[in-house]
């Protein structure tokens, strides 16, 4: 649900605006708003998983979230859905931390675990997957609307069947609000950021004002935690070369295949001249592995250990990135649809052992905060790896989509040495 809503969306917008006699500039705020609400919120809603268990706070997520799907599903204006939206991305920042955590929570063994998370993470690769496709297949056969309203019994059912989550250990220190808040605010600040500039430039007066706010947020919540007795984020926890890495990797990830679903997506319409709907069709070698090879990763974690899926995974997606170096709009698609295929099998390989050994380095009340800065951090760099890329094909698409893919590329082989170096390091654990 939470991916989804951020993919589906994407084709139907052109159909929203029709419907409901909206500007294009407006209409970006239909992601944009769930995207900035989703990111600042995850942090904090990790902590407060943990403070109230994870399966209250999926409950509550789930139950936000279904509920503002509704409300988007039935919006009968522009600002309507806007607020929905947002509503939306606070919710879907409940729910991510804390299904994660009872993921943490449900598996004791490491090894059953690893596969519980393989699963975990490919249902988003799905999502992935699904997302254009199903969001152009709906917005064609039925309605807009009916992006929002599939949510409705998805929803109903999970907050059913969540009731037999088993109980979270809870973590009783106070809740730290000023820290809380300055990191909403550097987040937001910073993903509003880095979204708008990649539409009106990094020099617009609005960006740099937010970024001079995301600066000032970060100094205060560092000054923030080192003096609370009971810190939102305790900055020992970056100690741990296992978390830290983790969190880097996750982010320079994020940030080269997120970035390039972005190019791609251009590429296949804009200079391609692909409908909607046979762009997301193009998507498919790309996505359609991801949910495969995250099982398969889950059981090389269990046969290998993480590193071995880890770090093929990131070698792979080099390997696709500057294989599609070498296209251009002349190239045959079968080749191209071929060279995405390296990209979606290092994402799938790559991820769940990540997020394996993420978990693996904190112990079960942290699970929620753990998986909040974790997701914060791969939120970050998928809306980094837009705005740098979209930025870098804005004038001349070609030469500017190999340089995007160029430097990707080079991101995640240094992602690569930072996993060889530190995550998933023989000794380092709960």
């Amino acid at each position: 649900m939470i991916v989804l809503d951020t993919t589906v969306v994407n084709v139907a917008v052109p159909s929203v605006g029709d419907d409901l006699d909206a500007a294009l500039s407006d209409l970006q705020w239909i992601v944009d708003a769930y995207v900035v609400v989703f990111a600042a919120l995850l942090l904090s809603s990790g902590t407060l998983s943990d403070r109230i268990g994870a399966a209250r706070c999926f409950s509550l997520g789930m139950i936000g979230f279904t509920a503002a799907s509704l409300v988007c599903g039935a919006a009968p204006a522009l600002w309507v859905l806007l607020a929905a939206r947002v509503a939306q991305g606070a919710a879907a920042a409940l729910l991510l931390p804390s299904s994660l955590a009872l993921v943490r929570l449900a598996f004791e063994d490491p090894r059953e675990r690893a596969r519980a998370i393989g699963t975990w993470v490919a249902v988003g690769g799905t999502a992935v997957a699904a997302g254009p496709v199903l969001g152009g297949v709906l917005t064609s056969a039925v309605d807009w609307r009916a992006i929002f309203l599939i949510n409705l019994p998805v929803g109903i059912i999970a907050v059913a069947a969540n009731v037999r989550a088993p109980a979270a250990p809870r973590n009783r220190e106070p809740l730290d609000l000023p820290g809380q808040l300055a990191a909403i605010v550097a987040v937001g600040t910073l993903t509003f950021a880095v979204i708008k500039g990649g539409h009106e430039g990094f020099a617009s007066p609005l960006v740099v004002a937010m970024l001079l706010t995301f600066a000032f947020a970060s100094a205060a919540f560092v000054a923030i935690e080192r003096g609370s007795a009971h810190p939102a984020l305790p900055l020992s926890l970056f100690r741990s070369p296992t978390l830290s890495g983790s969190v880097l990797v996750g982010l320079v990830l994020n940030f080269a295949f997120y970035g390039q679903l972005f190019v791609f997506s251009l590429f296949f319409q804009d200079v391609l001249g692909h409908s909607p709907v046979e762009a997301g069709l193009m998507f498919l070698p790309l996505t359609a592995l991801i949910a495969g090879v995250n099982l398969v990763a889950g059981r090389m974690v269990n046969r290998f250990g993480p590193r071995v899926p880890l770090l093929l995974g990131q070698l792979s997606m080099v390997v696709g990135l500057l294989g599609m170096t070498q296209v251009d709009q002349d190239s045959a698609t079968a080749l191209i649809l071929l060279l995405t295929v390296p990209i979606g099998v290092g994402g799938g390989l790559a991820i769940p052992p990540l997020t394996a050994v993420l978990l693996d380095s904190v112990p079960a009340e942290q699970a929620g905060l753990a998986s909040g800065l974790f997701n914060a951090a791969r939120q970050f760099g998928g809306g980094l790896g837009v705005a740098v890329f979209g930025g870098m094909v804005a004038s001349d698409f070609i030469p500017g989509m190999h340089l995007s893919l160029a430097v990707g590329a080079a991101a995640v082989l240094v992602s690569f040495a930072v996993a060889a170096r530190y995550v998933g390091r023989e000794g380092e654990g709960t």
